[in-house]
């Protein structure tokens, strides 16, 4: 064995089968030296160390292993490369033992100088020993002479903090500890318990409590709000915010205790003024207004839009650079709040619209330096004066209104007196009309006003000016006579057209100068990119209003139309609308978002709700008839519920939403009555049945129903099972004539007919039916509010006994999920009113998850 250890193979493949080999036959007594065959060889793996000593002249250095001074040239290196990598052989045969020695990373550097120049150091090298002996202790057992020692000096206290810029503007920091400051600084509680550094020429030493360095570390980490268990002396705060709000909490732990060391230069945080040293700049811009500015910060000009859209996003520092910030304070935060809310930046700018004007008086009030053109001083002063203008409802008025209503009308007068535009969002039946007649007649003298409403809401503003305001000249804009009514209006005119005229005539219209319109039932003009929506925008008034119990049915983008017809500008643009809020308060449902966008709606908008200001209104109660399909109603139902699924399968992502929505019309159908798919089916309709016997039971009480469907198919089908049974009814859908609706709703309210069946779309508005007690909703809709909309047409003021309000729903098919999104699609438009929230338009998924839906078990 020795023959070979002396001749070591000179392939690493081979020395790594060598070592292989000691080291499993280390494990038992059976490997021994050819030269000491009458005792096993011991084998031990061991790291190199050095033993430093006084010599004549110098000192002596000399490799050692646990302490033990070994010749320098009886270490065998393994194969040429590898040195560094796998341990060396030094082979005692008198003991006999071998040891693979380790050599430290550290050590290779040392003992190759030894190996080639010998173990004696002249004097002169002791200055540039005493530099590395530190990193020689730190990298690999020494063992020194009382003349190398060092003295022990006390500890330094605290902490270190290593911070570094990383990314753009992100910050990355380290704790560290560091006790002796000759050396090089550790994480807390790690590394040795002794340190050794050069002070002065002198050797010196700290020692280190490492348990009490955790657990000062640990209380550290909590103050200044770092992870309390992580095991990492590291620390990274991604993005500019998080990592500023970090140095401001370590501002005040700063000191002896907690140095701060910076990478690169340190950050630089100014802080801004209240208010003072703020500039800003009106400028006229077509229907907008531009908005320029700047913050002067000791010489930094901060301009305003960076300002803003850092409130935008509710962030505290502006960036200003590489490594410099402006921290906003709390007071000019309050203050730019508002400001934030009614801007709107464009690639040409900051826009904003007239709405802003009361805010930079505020601005102007706390000190910042506001220039405007006159023009914008006039309507600032405008708006001031409307604001605390005192309105009289007008003597005119042949009725008393109540507390609300007057208020109602008062905001919209003041609103009016500046040319703002509002929404009247009242609920069905608190007298929006009233209100706006009140409006109409105090305006009469300023020009001619445009009524615009649905075709079967028009006879009730016509009857309704008779009754309230005769002094206005109502007129009607017909087929017949249409061309000869715009060239003659005058003060105190109302002019009274239906959406479908106003459309068919757009541009005479538009080339006509009102003093006041009037959108009524303004949810009609929900899609922007309707000729309605398109029309009513471009028609010239001093000031427009909006009537509408639901201004948001489906998705916040009906609600941008609306302002964009009374309002434009209000809302910005209509994709900026959709980054800033639509997207955010829908998918997200960012409170953030939906509190701002509430904040630029409020003073435009005014709900009250029947609960809030119609007391002495009854009470509406609400009930679910479940419906029991018969055995070949279910069977039909569910193979095609069954087929739908199944040919949706081979439609491509494209087409499905389609296919999608054209299946569950059929289920709606076939939950209603068989007929509706099919008019040869036999099979009878259970839900009818149950609507008959509901309408008997009604008739005993003494009581009348209004009856609703969204098919009039299913009308016409009720109105066969009710005739057969003796029920009198009245009838309306969309295709009955005007005058003859008016006659059918008068007639019912003299209490002709048991019940009024009326299709969801044509009689959902603008009716008068208090002489109902009953509401008979047949078929849910998507959206509640279309249906609460026809339950107000008996739940309205002049009503005097409750309103029971039946959904008859059959069990187990579509009808039982339609009703169950109900509730989260009437809080979200509930709250888009009070908190400017909003529904969305069923995904995709909502939608299969309708077309999948089966009874529970």
């Amino acid at each position: 064995m020795c023959g070979v250890l002396s001749r070591l193979p000179r392939f690493a493949e081979g020395y790594a089968l060598l070592l292989r080999a000691l080291r499993l036959l280390a494990r038992g007594s059976h490997l021994f030296l050819a030269s000491r065959l009458d005792a096993p060889l011991l084998v031990r793996e061991a790291p190199l160390g050095f033993t430093f000593a006084d010599a004549e002249e110098g000192f002596s250095v000399q490799p050692a292993i646990e302490g033990s001074v070994i010749d320098v040239q009886a270490l065998l290196p393994p194969p040429l490369g590898h040195e560094g990598q796998w341990p060396w052989l030094l082979v005692e045969p008198i003991l006999p033992r071998l040891t693979l020695v380790s050599i430290p990373s550290g050590a290779q550097g040392l003992l190759a100088t030894l190996r080639e120049y010998g173990t004696r150091l002249p004097a002169q090298a002791r200055p540039e020993l005493l530099r590395h002996l530190s990193k020689f202790e730190a990298a690999f057992p020494v063992s020194l002479p009382e003349s190398l020692e060092a003295r022990v000096v006390p500890s330094t206290p605290g902490f270190l903090l290593r911070l570094a810029a990383v990314q753009e503007e992100g910050l990355e920091g380290k704790l560290l500890v560091r006790p002796l400051p000759e050396a090089p600084p550790w994480p807390p509680g790690e590394g040795p318990s002794e340190l050794r550094g050069l002070r002065a020429g002198e050797r010196v030493m700290a020692r280190r409590d490492l348990d009490a360095e955790r657990g000062e570390a640990r209380a550290l980490r909590e103050r200044l709000g770092l992870p309390v268990d992580s095991a990492s002396p590291s620390f990274v705060w991604e993005g500019s915010e998080a990592a500023l709000d970090f140095l401001e909490r370590l501002e005040p732990l700063t000191g002896p205790e907690l140095r701060v060391e910076w990478a690169q230069q340190p950050w630089k945080v100014w802080t801004s003024p209240d208010a003072e040293g703020l500039k800003v700049e009106v400028k006229k811009k077509r229907d907008w207004f531009g908005l320029e500015g700047a913050l002067n910060v000791e010489g930094i000009r901060v301009e305003l839009g960076p300002l803003l859209d850092t409130l935008l996003h509710h962030r505290r520092f502006v960036p200003l650079g590489k490594g410099r910030f402006l921290r906003i304070t709390q007071a000019l935060r309050e203050r730019l709040i508002p400001l934030v809310d009614l801007v709107h930046p464009t690639r040409e700018g900051l826009e904003v619209s007239a709405a802003v004007a009361p805010v930079l008086d505020a601005l102007a009030e706390a000190g910042v330096e506001v220039h405007a053109p006159p023009d914008w001083r006039k309507l600032a002063t405008r708006i001031r004066k409307a604001q605390e203008m005192e309105v009289s409802v007008p003597p005119a008025l042949k009725a008393e209104l109540r507390d609300y209503q007057r208020e109602g009308f008062t905001w919209m007068a003041r609103l009016a007196e500046w040319g703002g535009g509002g929404c009247l969002a009242d609920d069905m039946g608190l007298g929006k009309t009233l209100q706006t007649l009140t409006l109409l007649l105090h305006r009469a003298k300023d020009g001619p006003a445009l009524v615009v409403a649905p075709t079967s809401v028009c006879f009730n503003w016509i009857r309704e000016a008779e009754r309230f305001a005769p002094s206005l000249r109502v007129k009607s804009y017909r087929d017949a006579d249409r061309e000869r009514v715009l060239p003659v209006l005058k003060a105190g005119d109302v002019l009274l057209v239906s959406y479908g005229l106003l459309v068919r005539d757009a541009e005479r219209f538009a080339s006509v100068p009102f003093a006041t319109l009037v959108v009524d039932e303004a949810q009609a003009a929900k899609n922007p990119d309707s000729a309605r929506a398109k029309a009513l925008a471009d028609i010239q008034a001093e000031a427009k209003v909006a009537l509408s119990g639901t201004p948001v049915e489906n998705r916040l983008s009906e609600l941008w139309s609306l302002f964009h017809i009374v309002f434009p500008g209000l809302l910005g643009g209509r994709e900026a609308f959709r980054k800033r809020f639509a997207v955010p308060i829908e998918r997200e449902g960012n409170k953030e978002a939906r509190a701002s966008l509430s904040r630029v709606i409020r003073p435009f908008l005014l709900r009250r709700t029947k609960a809030e200001v119609a007391r002495e209104l009854p009470p509406r109660i609400e009930t679910v008839v479940p419906v029991v399909l018969s055995e070949g109603e279910r069977k039909l139902y569910e193979a095609a519920r069954i087929a739908s699924i199944l040919q949706l399968e081979s439609r491509t992502e494209k087409d499905k939403r389609f296919v999608m929505l054209a299946a569950l019309t059929r289920l709606r159908l076939l939950a209603c009555h068989p007929k509706l798919w099919d008019e040869d089916s036999p099979l009878p309709s259970s839900k009818l049945e149950r609507m008959v016997e509901r309408v008997e039971e009604l008739r005993a009480e003494g009581s009348r129903a209004l009856i609703f469907s969204q098919f009039v198919r299913l009308l016409n089908l009720a109105g066969e099972a009710l005739e057969a049974r003796g029920i009198t009814f009245q009838y309306l859908d969309g295709q009955t004539p005007a005058a003859e609706r008016q006659a059918r709703v008068e007639a019912f309210q003299r209490g002709e007919g048991d019940v009024f069946l009326i299709s969801l779309k044509a009689g959902g508005t603008g009716l008068n039916l208090t002489a109902a007690d009953h509401v008979i909703h047949l078929d849910p809709w998507w959206n509640p509010a279309v249906e609460d909309q026809a339950t107000d047409r008996a739940h309205r003021i002049g009503q005097t006994r409750p309103v029971t309000v039946s959904r008859l729903v059959s069990e187990g098919t579509i009808e039982e999920a339609i009703l169950a999104l109900h509730a989260e699609k009437r809080e979200l438009a509930m709250s888009l009113l009070s908190e400017a929230d909003g529904a969305a338009a069923l995904s995709p998924e909502q939608l299969m998850d309708l077309l999948r839906f089966t009874p529970s078990p």
